[in-house]
């Protein structure tokens, strides 16, 4: 079996849904070397997010975020953790409820994605900065 390791830096974006499948698979030419195997994608942020989702549509993405910001709104007055401002603890709640990391099954040299999948760096802070991934890569 093959292993291999890396972290990646995502450029900030804006806050939204951001699909990154092409950043991922560009950091990863050991990709081609893998014929059956599994990527594990992790983000070492509690204010932003993974999530595999429509990568066609654009209104899905705005979608996503209009959703998100009724279902954790940030002018609900109730939450202690405010520090860095109005976006700060609803950035941690919508990156409990999304997840940091993903699990991709990889063949033939390729992420085995569904036609309309994309992989989403979900940014929920309005100056997030930055990201950094830890990418995984086993098979054989």
């Amino acid at each position: 079996m093959k292993i291999y390791q890396k972290e990646i830096e995502i450029t900030q974006r804006k806050r939204g849904f951001h699909i990154i499948t092409n950043e991922i698979s560009g950091s990863l030419p050991e990709l081609r070397s893998i014929k059956a195997g599994i990527l594990n994608i992790f983000i070492k942020h509690t204010s932003a997010s993974l999530s595999i989702n429509e990568n066609a549509d654009p209104s899905v993405r705005d979608d996503l975020e209009s959703h998100f910001n009724i279902m954790v709104p940030e002018d609900g007055g109730h939450y202690l953790h405010t520090a860095e401002g109005p976006d700060d603890m609803t950035s941690h709640i919508k990156s409990s409820i999304l997840g940091c990391s993903l699990n991709i099954p990889v063949s033939d040299g390729k992420l085995n994605l569904g036609i309309w999948q994309g992989i989403y760096l979900c940014e929920h802070r309005n100056y997030g900065g930055q990201r950094n991934i830890v990418l995984t890569l086993s098979g054989i």
